[in-house]
């Protein structure tokens, strides 16, 4: 006993010796990689959780205060909404300490790049703090994470039409024929790869025998959109021919038992992979917003001070080091802290099926009616605001968009 509780310390030591010189080699330049790195983390621990915490929840008198025990799937989903709450007020209190801050010598600067111990300490104290909250607080939660997500989903619209806009001015401003041809192409193949992609939709979620109106409405829509692009973009007012391309397609994840699902049949095999792309893809795209968005937010981002970074002649030591703290950061901290708050309730909506029924295994993800508006909201938001890009800068000329 002796031996093995030597043992258990000397692990303790040397895991806490890791974290340590971990946290220590997290610089200025990596910290916004750390914020990406401890919010996938979290995502596998929720995703542990869904899969092994329904025993030991279940027990819990606080969670389990039901007249009828829940099923083995609501105890999946309820796990995955309290790590996923945990980590919104996380990000959450972030953002709002991080609101104002305008250049490096604000103290909350050192907050935002430093303290990385103390801060994982209180995300996990956070998430097991969860753990002891009432039902009906997790329950509010996750009606909120509904609109949560949707917020996230246009955020990231707004990235994706910042770099299709920027994609088409780079190659439109090296003024030659070879990228002209090269932009032409990418657009053409856009087009015809919405054009089969639609087809396709309409071999699977518009079976014959099926009155499958919906589907036809949403997949027709999304065809109309994509020949409004063409018209609109195509105009000689707006000089822009390259921006034709599709700007994003509305996918149909429809419950399983839906008649006009041609993929329910296949749902169980459709749902591993799903929910392994699903969250690879919300990484990803959490990793890029927070980076993109932080970087180019004007809402929320501190104005530049215009004697920021100038240097004052002459300097010494000391006066070069207070010049050096008084320069502009470079991106909005509470913006970018936002993003991983949504992106929070997000996940735990991907992780849950949008809190619907997860079908007999509890296997399913990503899947229900919800999710499905959700999606074509997006999509229709998506088509909006590339409109409106389009045509704004002929309305208000004088205006920079």
């Amino acid at each position: 006993m002796w031996a093995a509780s030597c043992l258990a310390s000397c692990c303790a030591a040397c895991a806490c010796d890791a974290c340590r010189t971990v946290v220590s080699g997290i610089s200025r330049r990596s910290a916004r990689i750390a914020y990406c790195g401890l919010f996938a983390f979290s995502l596998v621990i929720a995703w542990i959780l869904r899969e092994v915490a329904a025993p030991l929840m279940e027990s819990l008198p606080w969670i389990n205060n039901f007249k009828h025990t829940p099923s083995r799937e609501w105890f999946e989903t309820d796990a995955v909404l309290r790590v996923s709450l945990g980590n919104f007020l996380f990000f959450t209190i972030l953002a709002i300490l991080m609101i104002g801050v305008k250049n490096q010598k604000d103290p909350r600067d050192g907050l935002h790049h430093g303290g990385w111990m103390m801060k994982i300490i209180c995300w996990f104290l956070l998430v097991i703090f969860m753990f002891f909250l009432p039902n009906e607080l997790i329950s509010f939660y996750e009606t909120i994470s509904k609109f949560g997500s949707g917020m996230f989903l246009l955020v990231q619209v707004v990235l994706l039409l910042d770099f299709v806009h920027r994609w088409n001015d780079t190659w439109v401003g090296y003024d030659d024929q070879f990228w002209y041809v090269a932009l032409f192409v990418v657009s053409l193949v856009c087009y015809v790869a919405s054009f089969v992609f639609s087809g396709v939709l309409f071999h699977f979620f518009t079976p014959s025998g099926q009155d499958c109106g919906i589907n036809t409405f949403f997949i027709t829509m999304t065809l109309l959109l994509a020949f409004v692009f063409a018209i609109v973009a195509l105009h000689p007012a707006l000089e822009t021919w390259g921006r034709g391309g599709s700007k994003g397609c509305c996918f149909h994840i429809e419950p399983r038992d839906y008649e006009c699902n041609g993929l329910h049949k296949h749902s169980k095999a459709v749902s591993t992979g799903s929910l392994t792309l699903g969250l690879l893809t919300t990484v990803l795209s959490v990793v890029y917003s927070a980076v993109r968005a932080g970087s180019s937010a004007t809402v929320l981002s501190p104005p530049s001070s215009p004697r920021a970074g100038k240097p004052l002649l002459p300097l010494d030591g000391k006066e070069e080091v207070e010049n050096e703290k008084a320069k502009p950061i470079t991106y909005s901290y509470a913006f970018f802290h936002l993003i991983f708050s949504l992106a929070s309730m997000y996940s735990a909506m991907l992780l849950t099926g949008w809190s619907t029924s997860v079908g007999e295994t509890g296997k399913l993800v990503d899947v229900g009616w919800p999710s499905v508006w959700v999606r074509i909201v997006t999509c229709w938001a998506t088509a909006l605001l590339y409109l409106w890009s389009l045509v704004a800068p002929i309305m208000f000329p004088d205006r920079e968009f």
